[in-house]
């Protein structure tokens, strides 16, 4: 079986560990090691993950970091949609986008409120259950 997810990652997050060029990769790289693991995400996280890496040349570093077993893929089906256009209807004026509606569902359906990211001004905005706010890391 499976460790229970203690928190989700997004793509920026991700980005940022890979790239030492990155703005944020020391804030990234210092906070990925204080997290408990595993780390859930979905596949439309990973969708944009290696659509930006495919241009940057980076897959193998992405791959690595994915196979260590610290960031699990949770996944969507037929059932989650409803939640996931609710969502984004409720969020257009940000707009979200469909990878964030997957984080922000597995939130709720998960019982999570880390998220490690570098997009502190859409989840800060996003609500968990419409209520809860997210703990995000690392801090701005």
């Amino acid at each position: 079986m499976a460790a229970r997810p203690k928190g989700l990652i997004d793509t920026g997050a991700i980005l940022a560990l890979l790239n030492q060029a990155d703005p944020w990769h020391r804030r990234c790289a210092e906070s990925y090691g204080t997290l408990q693991f595993p780390l859930a995400t979905s596949a439309a996280i990973l969708a944009e993950l290696f659509h930006l890496l495919g241009r940057a040349g980076k897959l193998d570093a992405a791959w690595t970091l994915l196979l260590t077993g610290g960031i699990t893929v949770l996944p969507i089906g037929d059932g989650d949609l409803p939640d996931l256009q609710t969502l984004m209807d409720r969020y257009h004026d940000r707009p979200m986008d469909f990878a964030d509606a997957t984080l922000v569902h597995l939130a709720r359906r998960e019982q999570l409120d880390t998220v490690f990211t570098i997009d502190h001004d859409d989840f800060e905005t996003y609500r968990i259950d419409g209520r809860r706010r997210f703990h995000i890391v690392p801090a701005r």
